[in-house]
């Protein structure tokens, strides 16, 4: 398994103790709505790895984006109180973890798959 996949499902697992303890306001709007970012992010990470580098890239900046969402409206709930700091701090250290990892990653994909023309243009 991949150490990105492995990092993932240890975010999730950690986010998925905290929902059902969410206040019911945030559990099923908020709370929903990260879940099913983490469960798209997942599924980009997965599909990613299982592709030819060619195709990889666009799953690999869809998890990125996927994660910048979630990393938002984790902040917002947090910003609520709905999510106490020690959570809070716990599972961003792992989202961070895991973005540094989709970070990496996607500059190894442009290295091997985009000329190095497009590489100069997209800086």
């Amino acid at each position: 398994m991949l150490p990105i996949v492995q990092k993932l499902k240890e975010a999730y697992a950690l986010w998925y103790s905290f929902l059902n303890v969410l206040p019911k306001t945030h559990r099923y709007s908020l709370g929903q709505k990260i879940d099913d970012l983490f469960v798209d992010v997942i599924s980009a990470v997965v599909t990613a790895a299982f592709l030819s580098p060619e195709e990889k890239l666009p799953y690999v900046r869809h998890a990125i984006r996927k994660m910048d969402t979630l990393k938002v409206l984790l902040m917002i709930l947090w910003e609520l109180k709905s999510l106490e700091n020690k959570k809070y701090l716990a599972l961003s250290v792992q989202i961070d973890e895991v973005g540094r990892m989709l970070g990496g990653w996607q500059g190894q994909l442009k290295k091997k798959t985009l000329p190095n023309n497009e590489l100069m243009e997209e800086k």
